[in-house]
């Protein structure tokens, strides 16, 4: 039976995952058919990235979801997708509709970091400005 589950990667105490299809009998971190996504638990909020047309290959295929990948593609709405591809609409109709990426938490990117150090120096500037005009 092929299954849709999560592939634990990443470091100790730093998981994320990736949605996977594989043989219901391969170990966890084992052997798998294809990756069909990704999920970052640790960002705010959570990202998922799932390519939903390979998604919706294996599901029509018989491949069936674990309980914990069919919680967070419900989160993401590609379950709710999924239904309305089997209640019988166009798989490209299906597709357009869904909504852009969603963008990852400003926290957790390098570039954002960075901005906010340049937002202090200006801040300083601004105060060291501020002084010898009262003084």
């Amino acid at each position: 039976m092929v299954r849709i589950r999560f592939r634990r990667e990443g470091s100790r105490h730093q998981p994320f995952y990736r949605l996977v299809v594989t043989e219901r009998e391969s170990p966890r971190d084992g052997r798998f058919l294809e990756i069909i996504g990704h999920y970052n638990p640790r960002t705010q909020p959570a990202t998922m990235d799932v390519k939903e047309e390979r998604l919706i290959h294996w599901l029509k295929a018989g491949a069936l979801p674990s309980e914990s990948a069919l919680k967070v593609l419900k989160t993401c709405g590609a379950w709710a997708r999924w239904e309305r591809v089997q209640a019988g609409e166009a798989v490209d109709a299906v597709l357009a509709s869904r909504p852009a990426p969603t963008t990852v938490d400003p926290r957790t990117k390098r570039e954002a970091a960075e901005v906010g150090k340049g937002k202090k120096k200006a801040k300083k500037a601004e105060v060291a400005a501020e002084a010898p005009a009262e003084a």
